[in-house]
């Protein structure tokens, strides 16, 4: 039987307190609370998207500015994934997905190298997401960089088409989370760490 691949995190300094639980191996439920109603929506569809049970609790100091709430939850997110898979034994390692969302297309494909790079391709200027409490589009790539990096992963994501700000944002996420889902997924012909180095 396989062993849960859970996580807790809780890190707190000056501008965050953050506490995350994942399950790996979840349905997709979710209790986001980051206090950025459009980051706990894109969180929302990450965990129901890649079937990660997820539960994330943040106090951050949004009265100046949503960064590091959105780029601190990437780095805390990036440890419980990190802590959850352990050694990667046994897994998939690769995971790559293309998702359409209205006139967007993005492309996601990510490596659990143990190396951390981003690249990210994605229109310029775009404008920002909502009404009252706007959402920069541009946390999209600060919460990209901060997870690759935490998670110690190759991650390649590409807008090939896109105009409206929140479909993008939105394909992102769920190009992720499916892209994710495929990398950490048990695949019963590996032995050991897929790495001819053995070490991942």
């Amino acid at each position: 039987m396989q062993t849960p691949r859970t996580a807790s995190q809780h890190r707190k300094t000056a501008e965050t307190d953050i506490q995350i639980e994942l399950n790996v191996d979840g349905s997709g439920t979710s209790q986001i609370d980051t206090g950025v109603p459009f980051f706990d929506h894109m969180l929302t569809l990450f965990a129901k998207h890649g079937l990660f049970d997820l539960k994330v609790k943040v106090i951050g100091d949004i009265q100046v500015d949503y960064h590091h709430t959105v780029e601190d939850t990437g780095i805390v997110l990036g440890q419980c994934f990190r802590e959850a898979l352990g050694t990667k034994a046994g897994i998939t390692r690769y995971g790559f997905w293309l998702l359409p969302m209205d006139e967007t297309l993005a492309e996601v494909a990510l490596d659990l190298s143990g190396r951390s790079f981003l690249s990210y391709q994605a229109p310029e200027r775009v404008e920002a997401i909502g009404g009252v409490n706007r959402f920069s589009y541009q946390l999209v790539e600060e919460f990209l960089r901060a997870f690759a990096t935490s998670l110690l992963a190759t991650l390649h994501v590409e807008i090939r088409r896109g105009r409206d700000a929140h479909h993008m944002a939105e394909a992102i996420f769920k190009g992720l989370a499916r892209a994710l889902d495929m990398a950490t997924r048990h695949d019963p012909r590996v032995t050991g760490v897929p790495s001819t180095k053995e070490v991942l």
